[in-house]
């Protein structure tokens, strides 16, 4: 156990390698993102989650699992789950059967995820659907900012009836501008009165029911001219301060191109974290950078540690509470118990 173990990192393959043992026991290391080329079957994906576990059981086992074309987990009996505008579209139809519909979609994606060892999906999006973003589209529930509120307060229900927290994102809204913060620094022009009556609304609203938040890597320029994901005006004054949010905040990915680029010059991984962390997030995420060998990883966790001992960032003294928070508190159904437990099998029969 550390202090503070704030980096979420990712593996290559299927199976963990030497590197990977050695990365996940790290001190700086909290936990493990997973990706559809680490999955290629139930079986294996619970084996692998079953060997981080063995290593450190206190690792928050974490993926992007939202239903739609986000869905890592697609065959050997993993439900494929409608994109929330699904659910949008029938809250206009049926608003109360549409609450029961995300309430099952969140039970069914939380208990077929635990079953195989995994903590936590990057799940609700609380973006708003302006039409205008790509990158969202039909992520989003809705463009009513209480539609979303309350489909997301009932998919998170779900969830939690399976054992599992919640990640709200992109704090405080992706959905209005164009531009994908994987390529390129969107830049959200309308002000904080604008922004924090229609897009941030959800945040608002969902404060003692959100376990976890993570903010969007969009410069909101007549806020601050850091993306928000690296704004102590954003997570330290508005989110905690404002809203009243007491949960963990991750960072978004910080390989994308709107994450490490500051005042036109390129941060390193380094600085990048540190500035993340230093701003009022709790865990930082670095996707992708396994794949070549992982240099970029270990420069990432071995480069916190110095920064730390320079005093370049501070380590949250309740962060850690918060990460753990995440962890799932009771045991899971295994798979096939779960293929007869009566409330996931009623869950599925309400699937929109």
């Amino acid at each position: 156990m550390t202090e503070h173990a704030p980096v979420i990192i990712d593996i290559a393959g299927t199976t963990l390698n030497a590197d990977d043992r050695r990365r996940l026991a790290h001190p700086m290391t909290g936990g493990l993102i997973l990706f559809a080329r680490n999955w290629q079957d139930r079986r294996q994906l619970t084996e692998l989650t079953a060997s981080i576990k063995h290593i450190r059981d206190d690792l928050l086992i974490c993926v992007d699992h939202e239903g739609g074309r986000v869905q890592r987990f697609r065959s050997d009996g993993f439900t494929t789950l409608p994109p929330m505008r699904v659910l949008g579209e029938l809250w206009m139809l049926d608003a109360l059967g549409a609450t029961d519909a995300a309430t099952a979609t969140g039970h069914v994606l939380g208990a077929e995820l635990r079953a195989c060892g995994v903590d936590l999906s990057f799940t609700p999006v609380l973006d708003l659907d302006f039409g205008a973003s790509g990158v969202i589209g039909d992520r989003a529930f809705h463009r009513d900012a209480r539609v979303v509120t309350m489909l997301a307060k009932s998919l998170m229900h779900g969830l939690l009836r399976a054992g599992m927290a919640n990640c709200g994102k992109h704090f405080p809204g992706h959905g209005f501008v164009k531009a994908d913060s994987h390529h390129e620094i969107p830049v959200d022009r309308r002000s904080l009165k604008a922004i924090l009556s229609d897009d941030a609304r959800p945040y608002e609203w969902l404060s003692t029911s959100l376990a976890s938040v993570m903010p969007a890597h969009v410069v909101y320029a007549k806020v601050d001219e850091h993306p928000a994901g690296f704004s102590e005006r954003w997570l330290k004054e508005i989110l905690r301060g404002q809203l009243g949010f007491t949960g963990a905040v991750f960072s978004d990915d910080l390989s994308m191109a709107g994450a490490r680029t500051l005042r036109g010059r390129e941060l390193t991984y380094t600085e990048a974290g540190a500035l993340a962390l230093d701003a009022g997030c709790d865990l930082v995420l670095l996707c992708n950078q396994s794949l070549d060998g992982g240099h970029v990883v270990d420069e990432l966790l071995d480069g916190l540690v110095d920064a730390a001992a320079r005093g370049l960032w501070y380590p949250d003294p309740d962060a850690e509470a918060r990460r753990l928070a995440l962890l799932p508190a009771s045991p899971p159904l295994a798979w096939d118990d779960l293929m007869h437990d009566p409330a996931y099998q009623h869950a599925l029969e309400r699937l929109p």
